[in-house]
């Protein structure tokens, strides 16, 4: 069963239970913290206003985790209203801590410790040096326990980014970078760090950091072009995974019927074949200084014939990729949005933004951190 924690779910359906105690206190926790990370100072009646909560119960949420050290009143707000000024809110930052590890098709496993309002207090990178198989998981290990050896506050829940098919519960269904299979990653490291775990796919971690940092909507393309061609949706703040982990694997999508060149998956014209950056950079290579700007159009407009179907179908206004910023900036991304706009209604390519990712390369550590941050405390 597939698990729904957190405010990035799977998308689908889920089987309807009627409401519990536990969930509406959770709910109520999850506003609240919400806003107080975005409009730190609140008093309890504003908290009750924004929410339509009733007082009684914005004071019982608000007690409970000045109670566990996560909220504290630190001042007073300025009224010119008669009576006692009300207590200003904060979140404690250094209340809990959030431990975030990606690992990397650059043959490197990062890992970093975050406070409440996402400051690096931790940093370290190994090299994998090729690792793969027992011999990966175990250096995936010993990054975690590294990171969390320098946690000074209690640990939220581990984030984890890895390469491959991942599915909603945290399975990696298939790494071929990793060489590894059907391993249920989340659950092994549950069981051995003795923590909640998230485990996504690197280009779906890029993603939420995305929608949680940038100025986008809740519905988002992200397009991650590197060694591979990989994308990851979120609508309505929910992660499209699939039904196996599959959604967004789409480098492997015929978009050049006629074309020779042979990808790595046995087949001729996938869309990786074209834009992936070691084939993109082994064509420029070979091309005259005045073929450059034709080789990067061609790679934009296979990429916006791949990506034309999903933005008809799910309605989508806002593309992000992500990538070698000397290949995306320029020709490629200006061909992307030609072909888009030739390849859908008026109405529809009027809406939709194609752009360059705002995130830098520790996005996915971000976007894990997220994603623990939504699971564990509700705060999205």
């Amino acid at each position: 069963m597939n698990d729904q924690r957190g405010g990035f779910p799977v998308t689908g359906s889920v089987a309807r239970r009627s409401l519990r105690p536990q969930d509406a206190r959770r709910h109520h926790r999850a506003l609240v913290l919400s806003l107080l990370q975005r409009s730190p100072g609140s008093s309890r009646a504003q908290l009750a206003r924004s929410t339509g909560l009733s007082q009684v119960a914005i004071s019982g949420v608000v007690a409970e985790l000045i109670t566990e050290g996560i909220v504290a009143e630190q001042g007073v707000r300025p009224s010119k209203r008669p009576g006692a000024p009300a207590r200003a809110l904060h979140l404690i930052s250094a209340a809990r801590t959030v431990a975030a590890v990606a690992i990397s098709s650059a043959d490197e496993i990062e890992g970093t410790l975050f406070d409440l309002t996402g400051t690096q207090l931790f940093h370290t990178t190994v090299s994998r040096a090729g690792a793969v198989g027992p011999d990966a998981l175990a250096l995936l290990e010993g990054v975690i326990e590294t990171v969390l050896q320098q946690a000074e506050a209690p640990v939220l829940g581990i984030g984890v980014s890895a390469t491959g098919i991942i599915d909603a519960d945290g399975v990696v269904r298939s790494s071929s970078h990793l060489a590894w299979s059907d391993l249920p990653l989340r659950e092994h490291l549950e069981q051995r760090m003795r923590l909640p775990v998230a485990v996504v796919g690197g280009v779906t971690a890029i993603g939420i950091a995305e929608v949680t940092e940038g100025d986008t909507s809740h519905d988002l393309l992200m397009v991650r072009i590197g060694n591979g061609v990989g994308a990851a949706t979120i609508v309505n703040g929910s992660v499209v995974h699939g039904l196996h982990g599959a959604a967004g694997e789409f480098g492997h999508v015929v978009v050049d019927p006629a074309s020779d060149r042979l990808c790595q998956c046995g087949r001729r014209g996938c869309l990786e074949a074209t834009l992936a950056t070691p084939q993109l950079r082994d064509r420029l290579a070979r091309a005259s200084a005045s073929e450059h700007d034709t080789v990067l159009a061609e790679a934009g407009r296979m990429l916006g014939i791949a990506l034309a179907p999903a933005v008809a179908v799910l309605g989508l206004t806002d593309i992000a990729v992500t990538g070698p910023r000397d290949l995306i900036e320029g020709p490629l991304l200006a061909a992307c949005r030609t072909q888009l706009a030739e390849s859908l209604l008026d109405v529809v390519a009027a809406r939709l933004h194609v752009r360059i990712a705002e995130g830098d390369e520790s996005a996915r550590l971000r976007g894990v951190f997220a994603i623990v941050l939504s699971n564990e405390l509700g705060i999205a």
